[in-house]
């Protein structure tokens, strides 16, 4: 930080890699009996957070990412739950953004919420922020969407989004989702996949769009320092190729949220190894899953 100025300097040097040995919240064999928080907290770093939505809630239990610039926060997805009673993210993000405050005081202070897809796991929470000052929701579609980012037909586009010195590269990312977005955060050197690459059933909505992604994203991740490889969802056991399944809402042998770039060239191979007959393939972190 700039002593003068309390200006953080999210561009100078390589992302170091944290610790990220978290162990989530998994849900419970009963759900009426289930202690766990609504929404897990988990801070990355001091201006960095992963949320994981308790799945005694939403069997989903989708991750969300809420992350620190110097003139605004950005947060991406909003879980599978409207109701602010038993999903209380706009109290939660409201928290943590006072704590930044307090800590790295601004007179001014935006937030800014984004989309990996539009899929109702990862916008449900939308309408808890829509009365929220200083705050603007970009809906997920593809067409209010893709015209935020500037993409515009192009499905090779890749724009930028600055949250006050700390610039997110966003890629058009479809094939799980036609308006499917990646997002690049050079400060942790995370590359945030939403639901086209995690650890779990990889759900394909267009095989080619899919493919040509995937190679997109080696392609990105070879000119760049990634980190972590972190999607939104957790489907896989700590067994290889093996999953929970659909709608479980238990989940105590869940390995980690994070994978890396090397995941991305199996899941290519993957895809290779399928051609031009796309099927169910179980991998050992995850599976292609085409729909």
């Amino acid at each position: 930080m700039d002593a003068g100025t309390g200006l953080i300097d999210f561009a100078g040097g390589v992302p170091r890699p944290q610790a990220l040995d978290v162990r989530w919240i998994h849900g419970s064999p009963s759900a009426k009996h289930n202690t766990d928080p609504d929404i897990q907290v988990h801070a990355y770093d001091e201006h960095t957070f992963i949320l994981r939505q308790n799945m005694a809630i939403d069997y989903e239990a989708p991750f969300l990412f809420l992350l620190f610039g110097n003139s605004r926060a950005v947060l991406i997805d909003t879980g599978a739950t409207a109701s602010a009673e038993f999903f209380p993210l706009r109290r939660v993000v409201d928290e943590l953004v006072d704590g930044w405050l307090a800590r790295h005081p601004r007179e001014e202070y935006h937030l800014l919420v984004l989309h990996t897809h539009a899929h109702g796991d990862h916008v449900a929470g939308d309408g808890q922020f829509a009365d929220r000052p200083h705050t603007t929701v970009v809906g997920a579609d593809l067409a209010t969407a893709w015209e935020y980012f500037r993409f515009g037909t192009d499905p090779d586009a890749v724009s930028t989004v600055d949250l006050g010195g700390r610039v997110l590269e966003c890629l058009a990312t479809p094939g799980h989702h036609e308006a499917a977005v990646t997002f690049y955060d050079p400060w942790t050197g995370f590359l945030l996949t939403g639901d086209t690459v995690y650890p779990g059933r990889l759900y394909i909505q267009d095989w080619h769009a899919f493919a040509r992604t995937v190679d997109r994203l080696i392609e990105f991740s070879d000119r760049r320092p990634v980190t972590y490889v972190l999607g939104c969802h957790i489907e896989m056991t700590s067994r290889p190729g093996v999953d929970y399944p659909i709608r479980t809402t238990y989940q105590p042998d869940e390995p980690p949220l994070q994978m890396t770039t090397d995941h991305l060239r199996r899941i290519r191979a993957a895809i290779a190894e399928a051609g031009d007959r796309p099927g169910r393939r179980a991998c050992a972190d995850f599976i292609l899953y085409p729909v």
